[in-house]
């Protein structure tokens, strides 16, 4: 079989695409090696999408997908070996499978960037962590760190202040990036520190976590401070890598589209975190979505 449009990626930005492409018709399959819902799926709360007050991270993605699953779009569980997207035809290289399409969308996402601390690594899973959502509750009454200072990373020690004893909040500047409702909750929050103008030096610990020491950029100073978690929040990658020498991407690995989130191949599109933008959000996202799809029914008719 050779669908319309095989979509890589069941985040926000897929499982739009896939409920649109349904609605529209179009035979269409998503393909997801973890869960869906991306990102989405380990956000505490949402408060910012249009028409929703507010709704945790996991509801939101499991109304997205079951919303997705009801019109029709189809979501398989796979991983992707290889592409090949040269000529009329894109082919993906599942495990067992080959699967062929007249179009192609990217919505691979982006995962959490690295400090690339060799503590970081060996410690991995042993008190660091990358999602408060997901491993917030092992630290319960206990003390924990969060590393950086953006919307994550506030909404990380937002939510482990529900948790944990004490969260140091590690910045390396003396002003949150975070919006500023973000901000304003860190500050009234009484058991929330902000270690300002601080960066992580060192993750202390032979089996598990038991200390961080940060260091004050203006007066070198080290400081040690004792806590059972340490969640590093300082930004995205996107998940490009396996695509990197068959699109056009920038420096920083997001691909590169055009108005129409075309790529530079013919039929091949990308949407959400993973392509170069000025605002990546959730609403953003489903907004690639959509575009996608219809950029795909222009490409079809064209053919």
């Amino acid at each position: 079989m050779i669908y319309d449009v095989l979509i890589i990626g069941a985040g926000p930005a897929g499982l739009t695409a896939g409920i649109y492409a349904a609605r529209a018709g179009l035979t269409a399959l998503l393909f997801e090696k973890k869960f869906a819902g991306g990102q989405l799926a380990n956000t505490d709360l949402v408060e910012n999408y249009p028409g929703i007050a507010s709704i945790s991270g996991v509801d939101f993605a499991m109304q997205m997908q079951a919303h997705a699953e009801e019109v029709g779009a189809k979501i398989t569980s796979a991983e992707i070996f290889k592409i090949e997207l040269l000529g009329d035809i894109k082919k993906i290289y599942t495990e067992n499978e080959i699967y062929e399409a007249k179009t192609l969308i990217l919505a691979t996402g982006a995962i959490p960037r690295k400090l690339g601390l060799e503590s970081e690594l060996r410690l991995g899973g042993k008190g660091v962590s990358y999602c408060a959502t997901c491993d917030g509750a092992f630290f319960r009454g206990r003390d924990a760190a969060v590393i950086g200072g953006g919307d994550t990373a506030a909404e990380d020690a937002l939510y482990l202040s529900k948790i944990v004893n004490r969260v140091f909040m590690v910045h390396r500047r003396d002003k949150l990036r975070a919006q500023k409702f973000l901000a304003d909750k860190i500050e009234k929050a009484e058991n929330i520190e902000v270690v300002w103008d601080s960066q992580l030096k060192e993750i202390k610990g032979d089996a598990v976590v038991e200390s961080i020491d940060v260091v004050n950029k203006n007066t070198n100073e080290i400081r040690n401070i004792p806590v059972s978690g340490c969640f590093i929040a300082v930004g995205i990658l996107p998940e490009s890598d396996f695509i990197k020498d068959l699109v056009e991407i920038n420096d920083q690995g997001y691909i590169l589209t055009s108005d129409n989130l075309e790529t530079n191949i013919p039929g091949v599109f990308a949407a959400g975190d993973v392509r170069k933008k000025t605002l990546r959000q959730i609403v953003t996202a489903t907004s690639d979505g959509a575009i996608c799809v219809s950029s795909v029914e222009e490409y079809l008719n064209k053919l």
